[in-house]
């Protein structure tokens, strides 16, 4: 259904429902068991009630009130409406095979280990290893310590949905640094051949960190910069007398 149809039923199930009607929503979506039985819907709601609801298996719009009703009734003698619903259906049918060819590959997670301060801990410091982008949902990161495993002091997030059906998750170990300790987080998932290792560098993060705060430094000299020039400008033409000539 066309966008501005959408609105345009909305408006007239609000005008036909109760005084007190504050909120309507519709709610599209492809239903299916397998690629032949797929179903497309259409519901709209006021205040969280169903009012009407397009069903691609029955071919028609159904009413759950006796308004409602009346406006499916005129809804379904639309040869054009019932012609964009058909369509709607053969598109839904269309992009199921795509959908599921795309998120059964596997999505390799983008990885970043890093220091944070850590809150109110007996520890001086705290790493977090943060995994990004991947799919499917099952993702294992774990910690090592000179190449041992390190199951106390770590604490991890559940696998969190982005909202385009990839995830991401974040692992914290809080440690005591030491000179020549080799810290590092392991990740597997099932876009890789075999378990990722990325160690902490804590020289690299201290250069890293660094060059952002100079890029920030320099950026803010800029604009101390340029709000100077713009102020002797203007405090310049501001000085000056316009002198009528002829």
């Amino acid at each position: 259904m066309r966008v501005h149809s959408f609105f345009l039923l909305l408006l007239r199930l609000l005008l036909c429902s109760r005084a007190d009607a504050l909120f309507g929503h519709g709610l599209v979506r492809c239903q299916l068991t397998s690629l032949e039985d797929v179903v497309y819907v259409e519901q709209y709601y006021i205040n969280k009630f169903l009012l009407i609801q397009y069903n691609s298996t029955l071919g028609n719009f159904t009413g759950y009130t006796k308004r409602a009703r009346d406006v499916a009734d005129g809804l379904n003698k639309s040869p054009d409406l019932m012609r964009s619903e058909k369509r709607n259906e053969e598109k839904c049918k269309s992009h199921i095979p795509f959908t599921l060819d795309l998120h059964s590959k596997p999505v390799e997670p983008s990885v970043r280990l890093r220091s944070v301060a850590p809150a109110g801990s007996k520890h001086p410091g705290m790493l977090v290893c943060s995994a990004y982008g991947f799919y499917p949902k099952q993702i294992r990161v774990t910690w090592l310590r000179n190449g041992n495993n390190v199951t106390s002091d770590v604490t991890s997030t559940e696998e969190l949905p982005n909202g385009n059906w990839l995830y991401q998750i974040h692992s914290y170990l809080e440690f005591t640094p030491r000179a020549g300790e080799k810290i590092t987080c392991r990740v597997e998932h099932a876009s890789l051949t075999g378990p990722k290792l990325y160690e902490w560098d804590p020289v690299t993060e201290s250069q890293r960190n660094k060059i952002a705060v100079g890029t920030a430094g320099l950026l803010l000299g800029l604009v101390f910069l340029v709000t100077g020039l713009i102020y002797y400008k203007k405090k310049n033409n501001a000085g000056r007398v316009l002198v009528p000539t002829g």
